[in-house]
C-alpha cells in the first residue's frame, strides 16, 4: 500500500473489484517501525458496475435433431459485477451474416438448448457467449464453431454379403458408411437375421 503523509487524514483507494465489500484498516508507522492497526471499519460494499469478463470455454455439439446445444464455463460469483447476471447467447450459421441473440437469466446457467425445424444435421454454426446485469451488457467470448444435432443415418450399407463358415456361423460382411453430413457419425452397425 502507499505511504501516505502524516499530516493526511483520508485515502482514496483504488483498483477495487465492483459489487465487492471490503473492510479497511488504518496503521501509523514512523522510522521505529509499524504500529498496531485499527480496527476494522465497518464493511462496505462498492458500486455495481458492467461485467468485464465473458465466459470461457464456449462450444458445445451433440443434442437431437433440428437441436444447437452451446456450453460454456459459468463467470464466477464475484466476477459478476452487480445483480441480475446473466448469459447472452450470440448465434449465427457459418457464412451468414444476421445473428440471432437469445437471453439466459439464470447466474448458474451453462448450457443453452437452440431449436428450430429448419436447421439441418451436422450443420456448422458461430456462437458466441457474453454476459450482462443490471448495469448493461458486457464482453462477449470469441466465436466458436460448434455443430448442430444428428440424424439418424440415411444411408444403408451397400454390399452386404454372407458367407458360411460353419455348421452354426456366418460371417457378414459390408462396406462402411463414409462420413458426411446426411450419415453423422456411425458409431456401430447392427446384423439383423430373418
Amino acid at each position: 500500500p502507499e505511504v501516505i503523509n502524516g499530516r493526511t487524514h483520508k485515502a482514496t483507494v483504488v483498483e477495487l473489484s465492483p459489487w465487492v465489500e471490503y473492510e479497511f484498516r488504518v496503521v501509523a508507522s514512523n522510522s521505529v517501525g509499524i504500529g498496531e492497526p485499527s480496527r476494522a471499519s465497518a464493511l462496505l460494499k462498492t458500486k455495481a458496475a458492467v461485467p468485464v469478463v465473458a465466459p470461457t470455454n464456449v462450444n458445445g455439439g451433440g443434442g437431437s435433431r433440428s437441436e444447437l446445444v452451446i456450453t460454456w464455463e459459468p463467470v464466477p460469483e464475484e466476477l459478476q459485477n452487480g445483480e441480475g447476471f446473466g448469459y447472452i447467447v450470440m448465434l449465427r450459421p457459418l457464412g451468414s451474416t444476421t445473428w440471432t441473440k437469445a437471453v439466459v437469466a439464470s447466474v448458474e446457467a451453462s448450457k443453452y438448448v437452440y431449436r428450430n425445424e429448419s436447421i439441418t444435421p451436422l450443420s456448422p454454426f458461430e456462437v458466441k457467449v457474453g454476459v450482462y446485469n443490471n448495469e448493461g451488457e458486457g464482453t462477449l467470448s470469441s466465436i466458436s464453431i460448434v455443430y448442430s444435432g444428428e440424424d439418424e443415418p440415411q444411408i444403408a450399407p451397400a454390399g452386404a454379403s454372407a458367407l458360411s463358415v460353419s455348421a452354426a456361423e456366418v460371417e457378414v460382411s459390408w462396406q462402411p458408411i463414409a462420413w458426411n453430413r446426411h450419415t453423422g457419425r456411425v458409431l456401430g452397425y447392427e446384423v439383423r437375421q430373418r
